[in-house]
């Protein structure tokens, strides 16, 4: 049973961290001017992926993912996820 709860405490750990992710990069995007078109176009990524990205149930993102984004925006990368 422990193995369990820490297994669910990390997933709801994650789970938190990928909704802080998502609302910062929509955040930031919008600070900077910039449509989900033309952060897909800056990203080479379609403007679905951007969307997913900052929805409500965004999908884990690699950290090489979060660093292009973060170049992109001109900001570092823990602001992203803090």
């Amino acid at each position: 049973m422990r193995k369990w709860t820490r297994t669910y405490e990390y997933g709801q750990e994650m789970s938190k961290i990928r909704k802080i992710f998502s609302a910062n990069l929509r955040l930031h995007r919008k600070k900077k001017g910039m449509t989900q078109d033309e952060l897909a176009e800056h990203l080479g990524i379609s403007v679905r992926y951007v969307q997913v990205l900052e929805g409500k149930n965004p999908p884990n993102v690699k950290i090489e993912t979060l660093d292009t984004i973060a170049k992109v925006l001109k900001i570092a990368a823990k602001d992203l996820i803090s």
